[in-house]
């Protein structure tokens, strides 16, 4: 009997029924998700063990991370956006050189961070938000942090691309790979080898530079639609360089914004002691752990948008939007509730400290609220960057990342001290909805009726 030959990739995206399409996709970005939080949450118990000042340099070093993480995201959703699309149109070489030199430019710019980062060394944690108490184990976490943040940067972006083709599941084992050895890496290095926080910084150094090879290996290895080869830089131009940062600036954008909004929430905490910013660094992990499922749904989408709008399947994309709302919102929803109903118990979790609990319990019932309203706006975000529309894209994440929480952040805790800033990251998620549904609906109308 004649066996079958394999379906293309292009057929894979634009002929597999929509919801089976998103489903396949977002099973692995949520397996990554989830084990990446899961070894976020794990780093901030073991850490936590070590006291509430080395909990709270978790917290502080965050906002770091979150610049690394915005480079990387900058790289790789833009030139992942344009790869996708030009694969939709059957332009392997354009996604090529999009691929190559999304990566090496993420890597460059991920040196340049541990060159000026050693540089502005105790500026970066004086300006992140730590106490003197702080300082000394922020200064010790985040040296090991500047010494992996090429590979950090291109780790995110190499994983980007691979999800923009469609190759989500090989991504995932390079994250998956990380996040695991890092769980190991933790207890080995702080307890058993006695090296406390530096013993957390060192586990989390090796396994990004872990990720990073193996994420590489599967574009050299050629498991990838798109190549990444220096010869195809000849090709590039500053335009091309232009572009991919045109694309990917609304990530930057959320990240920048995540990272200054984790800075100024520190500051604003700072008053209140190590407790406070401690409670709220255990907060936003526990959130952003329930939120990362219906995150992954959404990345599993982001591929399908691009891919689709390149090979002009418009009815496909408008199905998959609705589909990924729906999805992302019923996951929200479950996973919220439980937030919602036992805040303190799961901020004892991570600090045995009656102050953090007190805090953090109430900050965790507020967020797991309002967090219900994210998914359509975080939909609608990802809908906008993937399909090209970079000033649309760019709007919705300044938005949602910052502009309203930042005013916010200011006035309630000038006006409500602590309460205040408990209760900024859930108004702004509020007041952000409203705004999204104009963009939705512009967006729909423009979208041509016929497909090819």
């Amino acid at each position: 009997m004649k066996r079958k030959a394999p379906r293309s990739q292009f057929d894979v995206m634009t002929k597999t029924p929509i919801w089976r399409l998103i489903l396949s996709l977002s099973a692995p970005a949520i397996i990554s998700m989830v084990v990446t939080n899961i070894y976020n949450l794990v780093d901030t118990a073991f850490v936590g063990q070590l006291g509430t000042s080395a909990s709270g340099a978790v917290g502080i070093v965050f906002g770091f991370m979150s610049v690394i993480q915005a480079i990387g995201f900058l790289f790789g959703q833009g030139a992942g956006s344009i790869l996708s699309r030009a694969l939709g149109k059957r332009d392997r070489d354009n996604a090529s050189l999009h691929a190559s030199l999304g990566f090496v430019s993420s890597f460059a710019f991920g040196l340049l961070i541990t060159i000026f980062g050693f540089i502005g060394l105790d500026f970066i944690i004086d300006f992140l938000g730590s106490t003197s108490t702080i300082a000394p184990y922020a200064r010790t976490y985040i040296s090991f942090i500047l010494i992996a943040a090429p590979f950090m940067t291109s780790s995110l972006t190499l994983n980007n691309l691979l999800r923009y083709e469609g190759k989500a599941a090989l991504g995932m084992i390079g994250l998956m790979t990380g996040a695991v050895l890092n769980m190991a890496g933790d207890p080995l290095f702080m307890f058993t080898l006695n090296m406390g926080i530096a013993g957390a910084g060192l586990s989390t150094a090796l396994s990004q530079i872990i990720s990073f090879g193996i994420l590489l290996g599967m574009f050299l290895r050629k498991k990838t639609e798109s190549r990444i080869s220096l010869r195809v830089l000849r090709r590039g131009s500053p335009a091309v360089l232009g572009n991919i940062m045109a694309t990917g600036f609304p990530s930057l954008l959320r990240q920048a914004l995540n990272s200054l909004v984790t800075v100024l929430l520190n500051t604003q905490c700072r008053p209140y002691g190590d407790e406070a910013i401690a409670a709220m660094s255990i907060v936003s992990r526990i959130i952003f752990f329930a939120f990362s499922v219906a995150l992954g749904v959404g990345q599993g989408f982001q591929p399908v948008a691009a891919f689709n709008y390149g090979a002009r399947e418009y009815s496909r994309l408008k199905r998959g939007y609705y589909f990924t709302c729906l999805m992302s919102e019923g996951i929200v929803a479950a996973a919220c509730i439980f937030l919602a109903l036992f805040p303190a118990e799961l901020v004892s979790l991570f600090r045995d400290d009656p102050r953090v609990i007190e805090i953090g319990a109430r900050a965790l019932r507020l967020q797991a609220w309002a967090t219900l309203l994210l998914p359509p706006c975080m939909v609608t975000e990802m809908l906008f960057q993937s399909t090209g529309k970079k000033l649309g894209a760019t709007l919705l994440s300044a938005m949602r990342s910052g502009l309203l929480f930042i005013p916010a952040l200011f006035i309630l805790a000038y006006f409500r001290g602590l309460d205040g800033i408990q209760e900024a990251q859930p108004l702004a998620l509020v007041l952000s909805v409203p705004l999204t549904v104009p963009f939705v609906v512009w967006f729909f109308r423009k979208l041509p009726k016929e497909t090819n």
